[in-house]
């Protein structure tokens, strides 16, 4: 898939964090492998290094947009989940499908997927960037994570955040500065459309700021929390920060 030229700058960024922390995981234990315990401390210290970098990197205000009128990926838009097969919300033996918001906060929430849509709504075109290398694009429609912290109130000893699915209990941890990002969307809908269950519905976590596999789809939780506690990927060796 191609890359767009405004991207240059980014993608010799991204190589460079690549080769410096998810790269080296792969090279020091390989993909979905734990490896062997020798290599742990040399894995352990490149993820902190390559975490100061991009800790140094991230700007508030920087933003990932492409060109008006370039070419969405559509149906070419790659679809993921870990479960055996495709996560569906079946509200027949579950329920309603809410979002609970809480943690660190004052006033926690649950969301309808109704309750989502009349809250402030942010549509934007942004590249998704996939750990192993490819970039798709779509327009997502959402509720910025900041709005949801704000109506929640989150408190002084909210320093990262916790987005759980109901993919097989598939769930990533943020850092707030990413989290708080003004493109750091809960996302409902996709390409002008209600998300479809390939792509993460009834809501998923959507952002440029971090790699595809941070963004947890099948949202069911957003947990403020005092200490970072993981995920499903960052636990099986690629680097827990994961920004891009």
């Amino acid at each position: 898939m191609s890359e767009r030229s405004r991207s240059d700058s980014r993608i010799d960024r991204r190589g460079f964090l690549t080769i410096a922390g998810a790269g080296a995981a792969a090279a020091l234990i390989g993909c979905d492998s734990f490896g062997s315990r020798h290599f742990e401390p040399a894995l352990a210290a490149a993820q902190r290094g390559n975490e100061r970098v991009e800790r140094l990197l991230f700007r508030h205000r920087s933003e990932d947009r492409i060109p008006g009128g370039a070419r969405l990926s559509g149906n070419a838009f790659p679809q993921y989940f870990v479960s055996d097969e495709v996560p569906i919300w079946d509200e027949a033996t579950r329920g309603i499908w809410r979002l609970e918001v809480s943690g660190a906060v004052r006033r926690p929430l649950s969301l309808s997927l109704d309750d989502l849509t009349k809250l402030p709504r942010v549509a934007q075109s942004v590249d998704h960037f996939c750990v192993e290398g490819w970039t798709a694009r779509a327009q997502w429609i959402g509720v910025r994570v900041s709005e949801l912290a704000k109506l929640a109130g989150i408190t002084n000893d909210a320093h990262y955040a916790d987005f759980q699915s109901f993919d097989s209990d598939y769930h990533e941890s943020w850092d707030m500065d990413s989290a708080m990002h003004h493109q750091t969307l809960i996302a409902y809908a996709m390409d002008g459309h209600y998300l479809g269950p390939g792509h993460g519905a009834p809501a998923r976590l959507h952002s440029p700021v971090k790699l595809g596999y941070k963004n947890t789809k099948y949202l069911t939780r957003v947990v403020f929390m005092p200490a970072r506690n993981g995920g499903y990927w960052s636990d099986r060796g690629y680097e827990w920060y994961g920004g891009t």
